[in-house]
């Protein structure tokens, strides 16, 4: 690394926790054969990270480039936390290019935490004035983490009353075999019932008893007791 990145990256070891890093790397499934696997936790809290992003806001794309493709976790999350705040506070022509950036490294946003934390900003509020064919184009990705990126992307649009696009892609979804996309699809149903129960309600009459348990499960949990009971034995 060099310039700001290389100080960036001797300013997280120094903040980093070795019993809090191993508590992370269980926790974030890094063992062989899970989903996060061979990803290195320095077990910073997410506030110290942001932090350090808010430091260094301003540093250059070679060095948020560096960051991102750097095998630690936390180096990797600063990236995003920084690319996130220069998105908004950018002109249109910044929030392309980090736009375009950030799909062109996804494979580096390769885990749940790392999504979460950027793509609702940075490919949501792309977006939201512009076509949304991208996020199909992720949906029907075959890494995990862009199908992720592509549903929790909506969560931008969502909190403008934009449904839309959040129940289509949940239903490109509907049939997808990793329990992290289940959740983050019934997470993002839930977010628009907040907001219009009606509408999340009308999807889950179609797809409820087919829909995966866990998906499910995260579309009720807001629901009375009594009407969750219904949809999980499937008497609505």
């Amino acid at each position: 690394m060099t310039g700001d990145a290389r100080k960036i990256s001797a300013k997280l070891k120094k903040l980093g926790d070795k019993k809090r890093a191993a508590i992370l790397q269980r926790f974030f499934k890094t063992g062989p054969g899970e989903y996060g696997e061979g990803d290195v936790f320095l077990g910073i809290k997410v506030g110290d990270l942001r932090k350090v992003a808010r430091e260094f806001s301003e540093i250059s794309g070679t060095d948020i480039r560096q960051l991102l493709r750097s095998r630690i976790h936390d180096e990797r999350l600063v990236a995003l936390l920084i690319l996130v705040r220069q998105f908004q506070r950018g002109d249109e022509s910044k929030k392309r290019q980090i736009y375009e950036l950030y799909l062109r490294h996804t494979r580096f946003v390769n885990n749940w935490d790392l999504v979460d934390l950027s793509a609702p900003r940075i490919v949501g509020g792309y977006v939201a004035d512009k076509s949304r064919k991208p996020l199909y184009q992720l949906a029907k990705s075959k890494s995990l983490w862009e199908r992720r990126i592509a549903i929790l992307a909506t969560s931008y649009l969502i909190k403008e009353n934009d449904f839309e696009d959040a129940l289509k892609i949940a239903t490109v979804l509907l049939s997808d075999s990793e329990d992290l996309i289940h959740k983050a699809v019934g997470w993002m149903l839930r977010e628009v019932g907040k907001r219009d129960q009606k509408e999340e309600e009308t999807f889950l009459r179609r797809h409820y008893k087919t829909m995966p348990r866990t998906m499910l499960r995260y579309a009720i949990e807001r629901f009375p007791e009594s009407k969750r009971q219904r949809y999980l034995t499937g008497k609505i």
